[in-house]
């Protein structure tokens, strides 16, 4: 039997983070949580994963910090990255907007909330299990 893909949550809100936890190891994923974007970087070095279910908006690093900090280490590159964020998407004024989620190098992008199904088939598709 294959080995099951490892994703690590990285979200602030810990009912939101356990809930995506849930419904991905039901899935059949080996799922990891943290609660904040360092806490999030310090789990991927010590163990990568081989994706990232990634809030935007969080205290000490944001989502696009980790994103852009990861994108740029080659050892961290080519993990699969799927951004999630409560802000609409025709906010403008804010860098926390969707054009801002898609021109960041985010393998995929959610608005919140967005439903365990979207979360599972995006992190599939990502991993190339469709």
């Amino acid at each position: 039997m294959a080995e099951k893909k490892r994703i690590l949550v990285v979200d602030d809100e810990p009912d939101f983070a356990l809930l995506v936890q849930g419904n991905l190891e039901k899935e059949g994923f080996d799922v990891d949580v943290a609660y904040n974007g360092v806490e999030g970087l310090e789990k991927i070095k010590q163990n990568p994963p081989d994706a990232i279910v990634l809030d935007v908006m969080m205290p000490e690093k944001d989502g696009y910090e980790v994103c852009a900090e990861l994108k740029k280490d080659d050892r961290f590159a080519d993990i699969a990255i799927l951004m999630l964020t409560a802000v609409a998407d025709h906010v403008t004024s804010t860098r926390y907007s969707h054009f801002d989620g898609m021109s960041m190098e985010a393998d995929d992008y959610l608005p919140k909330p967005a439903s365990a199904e979207e979360i599972t088939d995006s992190i599939k598709s990502l991993l190339n299990m469709t």
